[in-house]
Parts: structure tokens; sequence; C-alpha cells
């Protein structure tokens, strides 16, 4: 009798996609849980994906449109301050398979990367699928979801560790890194000789803060390998356009594996890129904007209902600790609120064992269903 490999029946049952297939069988629920805009794409990116169908029924360039690529350089230079060529770019399906098609590239089986934890819940498979060992770093919230470069140090095994994962802003904790704390990764990377694989989705959605790409600092280009997205920025989540930019000999390395993965990333997509990266910042902009009058209502409402939650600077996610206002664990307290008051949030656990005790919110949700949320989760809390 033929099996499921065991390589998949290891792999964690994700509650997001349980979650996504409730929330749209069920119209009653308001979803606080998803991790995508509630905006559509802007007004110039959906007419030009109307002029342009009859151009886009044939396979793409599987490393990606070389105009695509040469617009992701001009890109790089001016907001990321990373030098790069159209050799160092890889377009892909989203920036997810960017980050799998690194670690199936880089990784021989048993090599460690270390992951923050909690932390985006996508890292610890794509290790695991490709017989890599992730090594857990414990972030805290009374040290605001910093990563602790002692302890960091203190994981590294000369022999084994391979990599370190970095996401800022942090998917799901809202955490942005400075520049002191990314420049001593980078000197722990560089005297280890390690990649840092630096997830930066959400680079454009900051609050009073400022994004710093690792792949900027001096003499990193080597050692950083940049995943970047156009799903967040420009509310394309459906387009699945994503791209990674580091050394050119992984690219290349990476090019060629992604051939047997998704072979290219879709034509009238990379198209509809090109087109984004030229659309002026107003549109983004009214986005973050709306996003962080949410930001500010969000906070204070889960800090008034009992739900300690530390001020978010970047992404649109909150990550509040029910420790105060219930003995349950995160998921049941997730589920009870779902089935009872009829509001999905995704427990903390989904992002790794050090999860237990929050929950995530999103704010890419209108306002008026974010308020009545909140009351229902107040209500919840009060009969708790």
């Amino acid at each position: 009798m033929k099996v499921i490999s065991q390589r998949e029946l290891e792999l964690p049952d994700a509650v997001i996609g349980k979650l996504l297939e409730i929330v749209v069988e069920d119209k009653s629920i308001i979803s606080i849980s998803a991790g995508e805009p509630d905006f559509l794409a802007p007004k110039p990116i959906r007419d030009y994906t109307k002029r342009i169908v009859d151009k886009a029924t044939h396979y793409g360039a599987p490393q990606g449109n070389i105009e695509l690529r040469e617009a992701i350089c001009k890109k790089l230079k001016k907001d990321n301050k990373i030098k790069a060529d159209p050799d160092n770019i890889l377009v892909t399906c989203g920036s997810q398979e960017a980050i799998f098609v690194a670690m199936l590239t880089s990784l021989d089986v048993a090599d460690q990367i270390i992951v923050p934890n909690p932390s985006y819940l996508v890292y610890v498979p794509a290790i695991e699928l490709v017989n890599g060992v992730p090594i857990f770093l414990e972030l805290k919230e009374e040290e605001n979801w910093r990563i602790d470069v002692d302890k960091l140090r203190k994981l590294i095994d000369k022999k084994k560790t391979h990599g370190i994962i970095v996401n800022t802003p942090s998917n799901p904790l809202g955490s942005v890194l400075d520049r002191k704390i990314l420049e001593e990764i980078a000197d722990i990377a560089v005297e280890n000789d390690l990649y840092i694989f630096s997830d930066e989705a959400y680079e454009k959605l900051i609050y009073g803060k400022k994004h710093v790409s690792v792949g900027s600092l001096n003499g990193m280009e080597e050692y950083t390998i940049t995943f970047q997205s156009f799903s967040k920025t420009y509310a394309m989540c459906g387009y699945r356009l994503g791209y990674a930019v580091g050394p050119k000999k992984l690219i290349s390395a990476m090019n060629k594996v992604s051939h047997y993965v998704t072979l290219s990333a879709p034509t009238i997509s990379q198209l509809v890129g090109i087109k984004a990266l030229s659309i002026s910042n107003k549109y983004i902009e009214k986005m973050r904007m709306e996003y962080d009058r949410r930001r500010r209502f969000i906070v204070k409402r889960l800090n008034e209902i009992g739900l300690v939650t530390k001020m978010p600077y970047g992404a649109f996610y909150t990550f509040s600790n029910i420790k105060n206002v219930t003995r349950k664990d995160s998921y049941k307290f997730a589920k009870e609120l779902l089935n009872k008051c009829k509001v999905a949030v995704v427990p903390g656990t989904e992002f790794g064992k050090f999860g237990e005790g929050y929950i995530r919110c999103s704010y890419a949700t209108e306002l008026n269903k974010i308020k009545i949320a909140m009351d229902r989760i107040e209500k919840f809390v009060k009969k708790a």
C-alpha cells in the first residue's frame, strides 16, 4: 500500500488555512486574522492588468523578465541602498517561493538555521522539508521582541550552523530591527561565515521607524539573501510576485532549482510588476496611513480589554498577551472566540512554541469591522 512521506506527515497543520476556510463559509464571522491587505491593488495597476492580457499568455523568462529585474535593481538602489545588477535577482511566485528555493539550494542534510521564535510560520517547514534543522532563538515581550545578539552567538555551532533568518518588519510581532542590531548580526554572520536570510516583505509598512536592509550594510553583499514581495506594498497578493536578491553564485543556483519548482513567475504578474514599480508613492502612502490609523485604535482597545499589546512599528499585526485574562492556551482561546463570538484571530503557537500565551490580530481589516471585533472580544474576555 502506498503511503504519504514521513516528511509530509511531520509538517504542522496550519491553523490559518483552516481559519480562511471557515471565514469564507460563514459570513457572520469578522476576521482579524488575515495576512493580506483589504485594499485592492492601486487603480493604475488594475487598469494596466486589463490592457496587457494578450501579451501575457506565454511562459516568462525563468529568472525573471529582464526589464523587471532592471527595475528592481533601481528600486533596491533607491529604497534599500542595495547595489545589484539583474544577475543578482531571481523573480519568484511570491517571496514565499523564494524562501523555500533558497533553503532548497543552500542547505544540506542536518545543516542548521537559526530562526527567531515567534516568527513567520513558513520558515520552519521550509527548513525541515529540505532536511535542515531549525534552531530557535527565543524572542521575549519584555525585551520588545528584539533579537538578543548574545543569545544568538551562543546558538552558533561552528560545524553545523549555516545561516540566520532575520524578519524586519516582523510578522507576527510588528517589531522593526534598528541599524545597530542589524550591524551586530552582520558581524556575527561574517565572523562565522553564515548567510543571513532577510525577509523584508513589509518594508514599506512602517510607522515612526526607519527600515534598514541588512544587505545594504558594508561588506554584506556576499552574505545576505534578501526576500521582498509585491504582495503587501502594492496589495498584489493574488498576483503571486516576489523576488530574491543575493550573491550571483547563489542566485544562479536558485534559478536552476526554481526551474523544477515553478519554472517561472506568471508572465502577466511580471509585466504588472514593472508597472507597479513606476507608480506614485502616494498609493502606498494612502494605504500605510490608513493602517496607521487602525494600528493606534486596535492597540488602545486591546490594552483596555486587558490583552497586553506592545505597539507595533511595522507590518499590520498586533501580538497580544492573553495570560492576564484567561488560563486557556492560545489555540483554545482562539477557537472559543471563533465559535462563541464569531471573531477570527490566530493563536500565537502558529508562530512557534514561544508564541504560546498570545494571539495575533491583523489590522488589514476595515476600521468598522475592527471596532465590532474589539467589542465582541471584550464581552468574551469578561465571561472567560
